[in-house]
């Protein structure tokens, strides 16, 4: 199974038509998938609370919306999750690598992955973490939920779900 087809397949099966991405190496295929795919419109975002006042911006022009981030940016994206993309309900897929877990090679992310699960619960943001690529069979749903409640919703996805650190 081609898990970034997959992603992108389900991302158009419910109808996502905007799709913003912050650089990521864990995250490249599925950029990739996304930015050659025509029924998909893809912008690339500077920052990931940029990236979500395109999602707003795209969400009240009648888009539905999707990001895909770093867990490093959770903590720059507070405010706007909860002033804009929480306060006026508006529905937001965030599929997020997490870095920092085991084996991670870069010391400075294993910081961020030690709050990230915990923002997002202080937040009452639903979270689910991919840690197989089996686990992608659950997308579709996952979207589906996003899409029935108006919530952000968190996607962890891990670098053994990508395939690891490349020595695996």
């Amino acid at each position: 199974m081609n898990i970034d087809k997959k992603i992108a397949d389900d991302l158009v099966a419910n109808d996502v038509s905007f799709v913003t991405t912050v650089p990521c190496k864990q995250l490249a295929g599925v950029i990739d998938e996304i930015e050659n795919r025509d029924d998909i419109f893809h912008i690339p975002s500077n920052k990931e609370d940029e990236g979500m006042g395109l999602c707003a911006g795209a969400f009240m022009g009648g888009k539905r919306p999707a990001i895909i981030m770093q867990n490093t940016a959770i903590g720059v994206t507070i405010n706007t999750l909860a002033t804009l993309t929480q306060f006026y309900r508006m529905p937001l897929p965030m599929i997020i690598s997490y870095r920092g877990e085991l084996r991670e090679p870069v010391a400075c992310q294993v910081e961020m992955a030690v709050h990230t699960k915990a923002l997002l619960a202080q937040l009452n943001i639903p979270t689910y973490h991919f840690h197989w690529q089996k686990d992608v069979e659950e997308f579709d749903n996952i979207l589906k939920y996003t899409f029935m409640s108006n919530k952000p919703v968190a996607i962890l996805t891990d670098a053994n779900f990508w395939g690891g650190y490349g020595d695996q």
